[in-house]
């Protein structure tokens, strides 16, 4: 190396011109760049030296843009074809010499820097480089043209998510879906999320913090979510759109039905049929009725819709039944196990339409046990539909105009008295509904333990003793629901609970979960020895089951699953039935703190059901206007059962916190006043 040698380096990885000017030490060298700035390097640090050329630091900008003239890389693919026919390898003065026929400095210049930017053709080796294979070259430009596609992709994202933020209004491109899949990711699962990594690249770049809050609170401001989206439901897997094959097959089966499997219904259109759901429940699939029989005893039916008149075992539509397990009950609306036009449709018990059903005829004994049954696929007439409060206000003023309904509630108590008998356990505590309209108002209900609710509840609950005993009698691989007997409390313990709710609860704590099988066993709950569900087919994918084993039994058809079959869809129903459970709960729990958190200076009526953890005060608090519980840390001591009186504080609905504070009676008064 020698004082005014053309050489080229680096700084910060971007290459620079300089000339040599002293040296530094034994090795190093003061090389002056072409902005006039001294660097000491080492030579090492060299990248390029331009052999036998010589040039004043005031002269290297122009030399780079003359060698930048002859700098194209389409001439580099040219060489390359031609090296790699051959075989041989190059360096930037053969490379000059091949491509300009001229090893002049300039030309040499050109030539290296073509050589060191290229990433496709060429690949270093010591001072030379050598030609890549063919195969090699297409690859890399098969991934840089991918590069390039997605930095245009990224790009274009970016700008989208921007117009956005800015207000307008446009469609997402299609190679926007899995970065915003990956934001939504990091939203659901925080920290657990795989892509995070990922996620903080996109929220960095539209200038956000890296938080799971922040990636939530992007989603709104890009109008993909909304403030309260449900993010349990999100992380379930439960679907909330319909397979293609599915709605297609429910289009096709209500403009063509398909011919009924079980052709000599009974006919029992001549009987009044009453039907007793809420006000907003669409699918209607169970009915009542009572007749007289010619030796004067009554016999009940009860009459449960039959879908299997429409789906039949392993089409589209049991299959997508069977991935959803269950209707799915949000305060904010219902996500059907079936598409909603068949399940409130043909499916349902429709007032005044003579409808497909699955009747159960029962006669009980004046004690409430099960005299004879039958069970038949029938057709029948829906004569009302009622709402429970219909039923409570016409059982009230006992009116003699419906002798059925009275005869029907008559026997619903002597059916609860009978299976007190039998070990039932009883537990009324309050529950209520949660509604919220598409603008976010919330309606919050209490659900009395009415006459009309507990009717309609010992008549479901009789018709699945009868499947249940059906199918044990025939031996039938149907799902049968149990519950082991619980470990309750000693009566001395539990009579020095005050009575009433406080005693519920702490017998409501000892219960065990229900299970589900194949084989009958005892609900201890229910005071029955055998128990199957059957009365929600068009709700309850295990009820459907039900149905498709026992309407093949009565027609004397091969049973359309196995017991072993029975087994596996009956436990991946019970999972997802489970996790449907889960996202409901989560769910109502969501809106009733923002229905409170809404009511700041609201002062609720509260009692203290029992202790959480009693030494810092956390216990289980009852507000009895809206039957919501909820964990709530006290100021002072209490007593269980205690009644008083408590005021919002801070909720915050989707870190699942509520604090409140007890309202003190004076000034509880003095608001008033």
């Amino acid at each position: 190396m020698e004082k005014g040698a053309l050489v080229e380096f680096r700084v910060q990885g971007t290459p620079r011109l300089g000339v040599l000017e002293r040296p530094e030490g034994k090795k190093n060298w003061v090389v002056v760049d072409e902005r006039g700035q001294s660097h000491t390097l080492h030579p090492r640090d060299i990248t390029f030296q331009i052999s036998d050329s010589t040039l004043a630091a005031e002269a290297l900008s122009g030399f780079r843009t003359e060698a930048e003239t002859y700098i194209d890389p389409d001439s580099l693919q040219v060489a390359w074809e031609l090296l790699n026919e051959e075989g041989e390898a190059t360096n930037a003065t053969a490379l000059a010499r091949l491509l300009f026929s001229d090893t002049q400095p300039t030309f040499c210049y050109a030539a290296h820097r073509l050589l060191s930017d290229d990433k496709i053709y060429f690949k270093q080796k010591g001072d030379r480089y050598e030609p890549r294979s063919t195969a090699q070259v297409e690859e890399l430009r098969h991934q840089m043209e991918k590069e390039a596609q997605r930095q245009q992709e990224w790009a274009g994202f970016l700008a989208r998510a921007n117009q956005v933020l800015a207000g307008e209004s446009l469609e997402w491109h299609k190679s926007d879906r899995p970065r915003l899949e990956i934001v939504e990711k990091y939203a659901l699962l925080g920290e657990e999320a795989s892509q995070r990594q990922a996620a903080g690249e996109v929220l960095t770049a539209l200038h956000r913090a890296t938080t799971p809050s922040d990636a939530f609170q992007l989603l709104v401001d890009l109008k993909l979510w909304g403030v309260h989206e449900n993010l349990a439901l999100r992380r379930s897997q439960i679907p909330t759109q319909f397979t293609e094959a599915a709605f297609a097959m429910a289009q096709h089966r209500l403009q063509n039905p398909p011919p009924d499997p079980d052709p000599q219904r009974l006919d029992l259109t001549h009987l009044k049929v009453y039907t007793v759901d809420d006000e907003s429940t669409r699918e209607i699939d169970d009915g009542l009725s009572v007749e007289t029989l010619t030796d004067g005893r009554q016999q009940l039916w009860i009459h449960i819709a039959d879908p299997t008149r429409w789906v039949l075992p392993g089409d589209d539509l049991d299959l997508d039944a069977r991935r959803r397990s269950t209707t799915v009950y949000l305060p904010t609306g219902a996500i059907p196990m079936f598409p909603i036009e068949l399940a409130a449709g043909p499916m349902s018990l429709v007032q005044g339409a003579n409808c497909c059903a699955l009747s159960f005829g029962v006669v009980l004994s004046a004690a409430g046990d099960i005299e004879s049954y039958r069970i038949a696929p029938s057709q029948i007439r829906p004569t009302y539909r009622l709402t429970y409060e219909d039923v409570d206000e016409m059982l009230d003023l006992n009116i003699q105009a419906e002798p059925e309904l009275l005869a029907i509630a008559q026997w619903a108590k002597v059916r609860q008295q009978w299976r007190i008998t039998q070990g039932a356990i009883s537990i009324h505590m309050p529950e209520s509904s949660i509604q919220v309209s598409t603008e976010d108002t919330i309606q919050i209900q209490l659900l009395e333990d009415s006459p009309a609710r507990q009717m309609v509840a010992e008549m479901m609950i009789l018709t699945g003793e009868v499947a249940a005993r059906y199918g044990q009698e025939h031996g039938l691989a149907i799902p049968f629901r149990s519950q082991p007997q619980p470990e309750l409390p000693p009566d001395e313990e539990l009579l020095q609970l005050p009575s009433g709710l406080v005693r519920y609860s702490a017998i409501r704590r000892c219960m065990p979960r229900s299970e589900m099988g194949i084989t009958p066993a005892r609900h201890a709950t229910l005071g029955l020895e055998g128990y199957s569900q059957v009365t929600s087919p068009i709700r309850r994918y295990t009820d459907l089951l039900a149905h498709f084993q026992i309407k093949a039994h009565l027609r004397g058809d091969p049973l359309p699953f196995s017991s072993e079959e029975m087994t596996e869809l009956t436990q991946g129903a019970s999972t997802a039935a489970y996790e449907a459970v889960l996202v409901e709960r989560q769910t109502k729990r969501y809106w009733a703190l923002e229905y409170l958190r809404r009511r700041p200076d609201q002062v609720w009526h509260a009692m203290l059901l029992r202790w959480l953890r009693e030494s810092d005060r956390i216990g289980l608090v009852l507000l009895e206007e809206l039957g919501l519980e909820l964990g709530v840390r006290l100021d002072r001591d209490m007593e269980l059962g205690e009644q008083f009186q408590v005021r919002v504080t801070h909720a915050n609905p989707r870190q699942d916190v509520i604090r409140m504070e007890e309202v003190a009676l004076d000034n509880l008064a003095e608001s008033v006043a």
